[in-house]
């Protein structure tokens, strides 16, 4: 059996996606690991900002990371997450997230 989850790293990774910036970058990663080079451009914002986010999204747990050479790489830790946002979509657009739930 498997060990319940501790509200609190719930409420942290919750927290760490409860920003535009890292729900974006949650987004671009769903297509696959990037570099932080990569995120800093397509966020348009400062490389220490970028870098910040995703410190916040990697110490939640919810990002892996790797260094090559002077760059950084990000990539989800888990392939759900993707699809949680898109229940979220569901649900607040007045549906329900069933279809995401039959899907494997």
């Amino acid at each position: 059996m498997s060990k319940p989850t501790d509200p609190a790293r719930r409420v942290r990774a919750l927290k760490a996606l409860a920003h535009p910036s890292r729900l974006a970058a949650v987004e671009l990663l769903a297509r696959g690991e990037r570099c932080v080079c990569e995120l800093q451009k397509a966020m348009g914002s400062e490389l220490s900002t970028v870098s910040r986010h995703l410190k916040l999204l990697v110490d939640a747990g919810l990002l892996a990371s790797r260094r090559q050479g002077q760059w950084v790489y990000y990539r989800l830790r888990t392939a759900c997450l993707p699809d949680f946002l898109k229940c979220i979509d569901a649900v607040l657009a007045g549906g329900s997230c069933r279809a995401l739930a039959g899907r494997k």
